[in-house]
């Protein structure tokens, strides 16, 4: 099976462009996140650090 795709795939021209065009992204998704986890204020960080030990309950209201 794989080596049917692989064969299909080498008919396609430029190829060669997609895995570079897929790991420049999934690199900038990351470079983009930790920007902004580092630009993040300490007040923040510690809001975020206490939300599993807040004891209010969440309340879902229906319409």
């Amino acid at each position: 099976m794989f080596r049917y795709i692989s064969q299909y795939a080498e008919t396609i021209d430029h190829v060669d462009i997609y895995p570079m065009v897929s790991l420049f992204i999934f690199f900038l998704f990351f470079v983009v996140l930790l920007y902004g986890v580092k630009r993040m204020g300490k007040e923040k960080v510690r809001q975020l650090s206490e939300i599993p030990f807040d004891n209010e309950e969440i309340t879902i209201s229906t319409f």
